[in-house]
């Protein structure tokens, strides 16, 4: 049985279609910016970006500062959180000077940081070329209060090249830190724990350093902290030529004459810059007037006596301080 076909014919005319069109029209809003605030005096122009009469007002002060950030700093909340920083920053140096006073000078301490772009050059040459500096004595300058730190008896480093100074050490240090780390990249063997292990090895030969020169001067009858100052930014001076014997010995050997004998040979130039250099300059801090008037010769600036036996036991400390201690502790830094 087969099924019926029925055959329908299309319609003539199809029907249109018909899309849906909108009978409210919205309009989007244009959003502008508010105006700038503007100061009291000044009347309040058109709104807008663009103002009649010349534009955005002449500003105070002729920084050309814009008006909103001059309402900022004006504003009570912004001097609120002005005036209890202020005051945060004024607290925690009164804790440092209170706490930090206790053991280190903090005017004392500034004496050491006075330094200039010349001094720096000028030390940097002598302390590498110590062989043909002249004079090494340090100047004095008049101090009307007798209470205050001996340190301050003399002209601070930017007016003295023979002062002492404490900015070289630190960024010696800071840099030995760097260096060291750096040839041990250069070689292979550089690991995330090595900084941290150049750092503490740094640290502790400083430290070590400081508790000789303590101990010294303990058994030397050596009071004044201004000297114990000068002892300790002395003894800093050694990383610039340790950093001078890697970079040489390092260099030699990248350049291919490099070897162990030449690389002693730098170390030992270095070294002996550094005791002649600690010799010259610790003799006014450890020695008597060295003018010859005898026994129990007073130092003006150090204000203290000194026998002719103590002066011996001074001398010799300088000696072993200078060229042995010295000379372990720079073998010691160069093994990197």
């Amino acid at each position: 049985m087969q099924r019926p076909n029925y055959n329908n014919p299309p319609p003539a005319h199809s029907p249109p279609l018909h899309h849906p069109v909108p009978q409210h029209v919205s309009t989007v809003p244009q959003l502008r910016s508010p105006p700038p605030p503007q100061p009291p005096s000044q009347p309040q122009s058109g709104y807008g970006y663009g103002q009649q009469g010349g534009g955005m007002p002449p500003q105070q002060g002729g920084y050309n500062m814009h008006p909103s950030f001059g309402g900022f700093i004006n504003d009570p909340t912004t001097q609120l959180g002005f005036q209890m920083g202020k005051s945060a920053v004024d607290a925690g140096q009164q804790y440092m000077e209170q706490n930090f006073g206790r053991f280190v000078s903090v005017s004392a301490l500034k004496h050491y940081f006075n330094v200039t772009n010349s001094y720096v050059l000028t030390k940097l040459r002598i302390i590498l070329f110590p062989w043909w500096h002249r004079p090494w004595s340090r100047q004095q300058r008049h101090n009307p209060d007798p209470s205050s730190s001996a340190a301050l008896l003399y002209q601070p480093p930017r007016e003295d090249v023979n002062s002492p100074d404490m900015y070289i050490p630190t960024m010696a240090l800071v840099t030995y830190i760097l260096l060291s780390t750096l040839l041990a990249g250069l070689r292979g063997a550089f690991h995330p724990e090595l900084l941290g292990y150049t750092a503490t090895i740094a640290i502790s030969v400083t430290l070590l350093e400081i508790l000789i020169i303590r101990t010294g001067t303990f058994l030397l009858a050596i009071s004044s902290s201004s000297q114990l100052l000068d002892l300790v930014a002395y003894s800093g001076y050694k990383f610039v030529h340790v950093i001078v014997s890697l970079l040489l010995s390092h260099l030699t050997s990248w350049l291919g004459f490099g070897s162990a004998w030449v690389s002693w040979v730098l170390f030992l130039y270095c070294f002996s810059a550094n005791a002649f250099f600690l010799m010259r300059s610790l003799r006014y801090v450890l020695l008597p007037n060295q003018d010859g008037q005898g026994m129990g010769t007073v130092n003006p600036a150090a204000g203290y006596g000194v026998a002719r036996s103590q002066k011996n036991r001074r001398t010799q400390f300088l000696f072993v301080y200078s060229y042995v201690v010295q000379f372990g502790f720079m073998v010691w830094l160069s093994k990197v």
